[in-house]
């Protein structure tokens, strides 16, 4: 009788303990997938880029380590030329072109001494290489978009609207379009302007919401405010905005419909606090500038915006401080939009 009731057990003791390692098997997988993934968002990535912040300018390889450096303040833009060199913000209100290899300036304008500024409180936080030589500079406190060649003669002038006059916050970033429209965050007045590259008229504008919430002081995670950093018109025709101290990224139509966003803590584990640049990847991926964030968050965040997941974070407050807001990706295969 015993001999029968164990024939009639065993073939459901060797079910239920298949079943139980199949699926302790199953949780393992999870959890190493989990730690893999979780590896991936570590310092070392597959991008080299530059950076400043703790008054040094860097650039960092794919496995993390700074290959490049020199001292230097902050700065709010910087663009990488197609000879090497590096365009940055030197001081308040100029623009200085460096050698990399001879850690030289080789080429700079002052804003606040030319073109009728001199006597004038003006800073500079945009400007973009052009063709031919020539550079874009916006300038803030003179309210303006000027172009000049290398030797500094004045040769477009394109006035700002500006609701709230500052000479630090007229504008955050600024680019030239492909139309030779100017698409220009302007901090202060918490819009995002076109100006018509010709007439200088204003052909679209954005003003960045407050969602209901009322304005914050600071710039860290507790601050809110609309002060948008950056804006980038994208392929469809939309323009994804960097909401600085609105901590989101939003896409907006041209009919100013929001089609989609990211907020402060809707990333896993980041939270979101000064949001500054942006840069389109070819393979449609968003790299999110996070400044002021503070040492649990990582400076810089790739997002697929199909999924809304995290793909790969740089994660260096150790070497670039609470105050790291512009970075480029360097040697990325494919046109990327910045």
């Amino acid at each position: 009788m015993i001999r029968w009731k164990l024939a009639i057990v065993t073939p459901f003791l060797s079910i239920y303990w298949s079943s139980l390692m199949s699926r302790w098997f199953t949780v393992a997988s999870i959890i190493a997938a989990f730690l893999v993934s979780s590896a991936n968002y570590a310092v070392a990535g597959p991008y080299r880029l530059v950076m400043q912040g703790n008054n040094k300018l860097a650039i960092v390889n794919p496995e993390g380590k700074i290959e490049w450096e020199m001292p230097w303040g902050g700065i709010h833009d910087i663009h990488v030329l197609n000879n090497g060199h590096i365009m940055v913000q030197q001081g308040a209100a100029k623009v200085a072109e460096i050698d990399p290899e001879t850690k030289k300036v080789v080429w700079s304008y002052d804003s606040a001494k030319s073109n009728g500024n001199a006597g004038k409180r003006v800073e500079v936080h945009a400007f973009q290489p052009l063709e031919d030589g020539r550079v874009m500079i916006v300038e803030s406190g003179a309210g303006r978009i000027i172009e000049i060649d290398q030797d500094g003669k004045l040769l477009k002038e394109i006035p700002l609207k500006r609701d709230h006059p500052d000479a630090h916050s007229d504008t955050r970033l600024v680019r030239k379009q492909e139309n030779g429209n100017y698409l220009v965050a302007q901090e202060s007045d918490g819009f995002i302007r076109e100006y018509d590259g010709k007439s200088g008229e204003i052909v679209w504008e954005y003003e960045v919401p407050l969602f209901g919430q009322e304005p914050r002081g600071g710039h860290g995670p507790e601050a809110f405010g609309n002060k948008a950093f950056s804006a980038v018109r994208l392929k469809n025709g939309n323009t994804l905005i960097a909401t600085g101290n609105g901590h989101s990224v939003i896409e907006v139509t041209p009919a100013k419909e929001i089609v989609w966003k990211i907020t402060q803590n809707e990333l896993p584990g980041i939270t979101l606090a000064w949001v500054t640049t942006l840069e389109v990847l070819p393979n449609g991926h968003y790299m999110i500038g996070n400044c002021h964030a503070g040492p649990d968050n990582p400076l810089l965040v790739e997002v697929d915006p199909k999924t809304k997941k995290v793909v790969w974070t740089f994660d260096q407050y150790d070497v670039f401080g609470n105050s790291a807001p512009n970075s480029q990706l360097l040697d990325v295969d494919g046109d990327v939009v910045r």
